[in-house]
């Protein structure tokens, strides 16, 4: 039995999504809990030649055996919900998708005071799905919850007793955070933060789990950072230097241009500490080292790619285990069982 829980390291866009669609579709766990703040992150999945973008909806759905929980701490917004239940409906995620009967509810009032603030959409850069007017709302104990939805009824469960059920029954449940640790709320780049803290203590809160239960901490970076919106970006470069570097990307949910930036050891190590990280995953290894795409294998990555891996393991502590050098699953050089 083990419970992991896997966060990313810097200001989200990390590819965590492939990281745990990789990690789930080859452990297989019983159960996948989406922890986090709601439907303003984004993950991409990638799976047989189709492309996934989902904002609640756990990336570990291509394990058809699994059931999927969203923890009470996760923002549900029902349209969103309900768009990727039928979205996704070749993988059957209606009858093993459910969410807490406590997640509160984004409504139609909280994007429009999200996107009609000056100061969310401008200043601070809000993706405008109303998380942060729904959270605050939630703050004051006025916000509405799933049990009081209709639309909702056939999804509800209690997250925390069906994980800790689990466990206690020997099985796997992995936990998937969102957004990432330069925007949490109390340790990220504040004002130009999320609505909540985004560290693994808080993904495990979210969901209903106790830190001693907590087997491994997985923090993803990316190969080089990447940023949405506004904020200090201390490792930034200009568009111009990242298109020559063959960098350019855009937000999984807002559409919007990332900022470019080179790898940040100090956050890094950071992340790391706040985390209680066991196990780093490094993805996009193929876009800073493009002859190291689609390797499978650690000998045969680039000397300049062998060593960047280690100067990030000599800075933070923490063992690489996972790098991924290509959008497919298999694109995935996975060193877990040299840690057994």
């Amino acid at each position: 039995m083990t419970c992991t829980v896997l966060v990313g390291g810097g200001w989200g866009d990390e590819g965590k999504g492939k990281c745990i669609t990789y990690l789930c579709y080859h452990d297989k766990p019983s159960i996948i809990a989406r922890a986090g703040v709601g439907p303003n992150a984004g993950h991409s999945v990638e799976f047989k030649g189709e492309k996934y973008a989902l904002r609640l909806t756990p990336s570990g759905f291509v394990h058809r055996d699994a059931k999927l929980l969203i923890g009470a701490g996760v923002l549900i917004d029902p349209e969103v919900f309900l768009y990727e239940m039928e979205n996704l409906k070749k993988y059957n995620v209606r009858g093993r998708t459910f969410i807490d009967y406590r997640c509160a509810i984004i409504e139609e009032k909280h994007k429009i005071q999200d996107r009609s603030s000056d100061y969310l959409s401008k200043k601070i850069g809000s993706t405008g799905t109303g998380c942060g007017p729904a959270n605050a709302e939630r703050v004051m104990r006025t916000a509405k919850l799933a049990k009081e939805i209709p639309e909702l009824e056939e999804y509800l469960t209690d997250v925390p007793l069906e994980i800790n059920k689990t466990l206690d029954e020997g099985d796997d449940v992995f936990i998937e955070g969102s957004q990432g640790f330069g925007l949490s709320l109390y340790y990220g780049t504040y004002p130009y933060v999320t609505s909540k803290d985004t560290t693994a203590s808080t993904a495990a809160a979210d969901v209903g789990v106790g830190p001693t239960r907590i087997d491994e901490v997985i923090t993803v970076f990316k190969a080089y950072a990447t940023r949405v919106g506004k904020g200090p970006f201390p490792t930034e470069i200009s568009q111009e230097e990242a298109e020559k570097m063959g960098l350019e990307e855009y937000g999984t949910v807002t559409g919007r241009r990332r900022r470019i930036g080179l790898f940040d050891m100090d956050m890094a190590r950071e992340s790391c500490m706040i985390n209680g990280t066991t196990q780093i995953a490094v993805t996009c290894v193929d876009r800073l080292y493009p002859r190291c795409e689609r390797v499978r294998e650690y000998s045969k990555l680039s000397g300049d790619a062998k060593r960047f891996i280690e100067e990030i393991e000599d800075a933070t502590g923490v063992p690489v285990t996972i790098i991924s050098t290509g959008p497919d699953l298999e694109d995935t050089i996975d060193l877990r069982s040299e840690l057994l």
